[in-house]
């Protein structure tokens, strides 16, 4: 065995000594890099980070130092959060901090890199710097903890994303890393766990928020010869991307939360129920269980503990229904995905019929952080019934998008309009979805509520796995619902009959009054006039009879949107417009005769040979005939349809 897997391993066995031993401070140091003796540059690369071009950027440093003949470690971090920014390129030279640019393409790589080796900074890119102690600062670069994306924020759970090599076991070790579960397993009972988490006020950060102690507790009860885990990376929530930036920015978090948990409950088996859409945070997760093995925090008594626990890692298809507790586990063992009615609860009776207990990723990457700052710590943020901090995905038309982490209790005004920038584009706040499918939109009126569960259903709105979708002024709201319909109904498992075919037809209620009447004469006018009744008693049924909470959830999108927003739906219906112009369906194409030449472009093009006029004589569009399609002005040189 390595000596340095050895000094680890002593410091992880026999906590209390390190301070005694100079040569393992020395190596923990440099593990941290509160020190480093050569050059080091870190590349986001996260999906989001690969997504804006890292992997070119990342190449281009590797050419840069081969061609320069320097020496430097290149290391591969996670998202940091501020996903507006990918690219993110870091660097840290000897005796300074470690300093970030943002939007590093590769053609910005040669610029930046030849000014930090000659120790001048390209104030065009630089984003932030990470002071140190002993660490010279970059002058007029602002700190990491002062730049207002990061400042309102306390990061538990995104703590490592984007600073830590996510494939290193000995950094996360170096930095308190498996210190929590190890202190558990040999100082604690598993009962006297699960009191401490939920003395904690730890809810369940996937959905309901069903506080986690008090789950624990049923698992812990009831007895069997075999328990189980299992942790939900099944993020199928449009907007959501939380899980998948903690698994590849920092898998040994998720991991040691998942070992604290299996030792509350008595589990020695777990699953990590992860999409297949996410390979690189599979690929990581991977790594680092190997890691986890090799230095013996899985597999049979655990550091001589008599703990037993494994960890396998189960990929899923992608289904949305998955993401619920039942049709989880079905999946795993091997059947269709497909809910099935409660009681008896997974926590009596689960995965092969035995206790388990589900949490979300985000629910078990909370625990290191809980046992390391104290149940006190953690139970003094947040609210009342909301404790510690939430992580939220920022999406849509908001000026910063990326990862967010504050206390429960901030309000969303500050979410959104101090930490994201306020809306793209100097545009005007409409709405924001939270909660992804199962949610519902939040409103300038509603905007500063106190972010917790409670709060939120008061409005129409639930926590969720904590997607928010800013929507601006360009937004149409019948067709956000309309969206969000779709995705459900496609997603529905169809076992039950309240949401395979209320949403059906509510999604058909929702396509009939976005597109434009096909003959007035019949009964069309008075079905549209009827469908917004309709939407509120179908919704209504489907909530209160379907089968599982994603049946129950199918219609708050639909519902939320009607509250707030009904002249909307009857400007679609009654007036046959959409006002934002999203819904081509609705637009009315007219030809100005002043700019119209005559050139009968538009008219071969039209598919419902709608438009008509003679040669070099201005055209005309016959409403009866037009279906929106937009042909005409797409291929007109003189910009001569208008579209209303």
């Amino acid at each position: 065995m390595e000596t340095t897997q050895f000094l680890l391993l002593d410091l992880l066995k026999k906590p209390e000594e390190v301070s005694q031993k100079a040569s393992l401070q020395s190596y923990l140091a440099a593990l941290k890099r509160e020190h480093v003796t050569e050059p080091v540059i870190f590349i986001g690369a996260g999906t989001c980070g690969l997504g804006a071009g890292a992997g070119k950027t990342l190449h281009a440093v590797k050419e840069f130092l081969a061609e320069k003949n320097l020496d430097a470690r290149v290391i591969e971090v996670g998202c940091i959060g501020l996903c507006s920014s990918e690219p993110i390129m870091d660097i840290q030279l000897p005796g300074y901090n470690r300093i970030s640019f943002e939007k590093v393409d590769a053609a910005k790589v040669p610029d930046i890199l030849n000014s930090i080796f000659q120790l001048e900074v390209d104030k065009t890119h630089v984003m932030c710097q990470f002071p140190s102690m002993d660490n010279q600062s970059w002058d007029g670069v602002p700190s990491y903890r002062e730049h207002p994306f990061f400042k309102p924020q306390s990061r538990l759970v995104l703590k490592n994303c984007g600073i830590v090599d996510p494939i290193s076991i000995e950094e996360y070790i170096a930095s308190g890393g498996y210190q929590s579960y190890l202190s558990l397993i040999r100082n604690k009972q598993p009962l006297e766990v699960c009191d401490m988490i939920e003395k904690s006020g730890l809810r369940g950060r996937g959905g309901g928020g069903f506080p986690t102690g008090k789950k624990w507790k049923f698992a812990f009860q009831t007895e069997a010869d075999q328990k189980y885990l299992i942790c939900n990376a099944d993020e199928g929530d449009p907007g959501a991307f939380m899980d998948r930036a903690v698994i590849e920015g920092d898998p040994h978090r998720l991991l040691e939360g998942m070992a604290i948990a299996a030792y509350g409950i008595g589990a020695t088996k777990a699953y990590v129920y992860i999409r297949a859409e996410y390979p690189l945070a599979i690929e990581r997760l991977n790594i680092a269980l190997e890691q986890a093995k090799k230095y013996g925090l899985l597999g049979e008594n655990i550091f001589d503990s008599g703990v037993n626990f494994s960890i396998k890692v189960k990929k899923g298809a992608g289904a949305f229904v998955c993401g619920e507790e039942t049709a989880l586990i079905h999946s795993i063992e091997g059947e269709r995905g497909m809910p099935r009615p409660r009681p008896p609860f997974p926590a009596v009776s689960g995965l092969f019929h035995k206790p388990t207990i589900i949490n979300n990723v985000e629910t078990l990457a909370n625990l290191p952080e809980i046992i390391a700052l104290g149940v006190e710590h953690f139970a003094s943020m947040g609210t009342d019934n909301s404790k510690g901090t939430k992580v939220f995905a920022l999406s849509g038309k908001i000026a910063l998008t990326g990862l967010v982490e504050v206390p429960m209790g901030t309000t969303l005004r500050e979410v959104l309009f101090t930490i994201g920038g306020g809306i793209a584009n100097d545009k005007k706040f409409k709405a924001v979805q939270i909660g992804g499918p199962s949610g519902g939109c939040i409103t300038e009126e509603n905007l500063d509520i106190q972010i917790d569960y409670e709060s939120l259903i008061k409005v129409g709105a639930m926590m969720g796995s904590g997607g928010l979708v800013v929507m601006d002024e360009d937004t149409c709201m019948v067709d956000v619902a309309k969206f969000f319909m779709d995705f459900i109904q496609r997603e529905s498992c169809g076992k039950c009959i309240p949401c395979r075919e209320g949403t059906r037809r509510m999604l058909e209620i929702l396509h009939t009054i976005t597109h434009k009447p096909t003959d007035e004469t019949k009964y069309e006018p008075l079905e549209r006039i009827k469908s917004v009744m309709q939407l509120e008693k179908l919704g209504k049924v489907i909530r209160e009879t379907s089968l599982c909470g994603l049946g129950q959830t199918a219609p708050n999108p639909v519902l939320s949107t009607l509250k707030w927003f009904r002249h909307e739906y009857e400007e679609h219906i009654f007036d046959k417009k959409c006002s934002a112009g999203v819904c081509t369906e609705l637009r009315t194409f007219k030809i100005d005769v002043e700019k119209c030449t005559g050139c009968m472009v538009c008219a071969r093009k039209c598919p419902t040979e709608a438009i008509i006029g003679a040669k070099k004589v201005p055209h005309f569009i016959i409403e009866e005939k037009c279906i929106s399609c937009g042909a005409c002005a797409d291929v007109c040189k003189f910009d001569a349809i208008d579209i209303f």
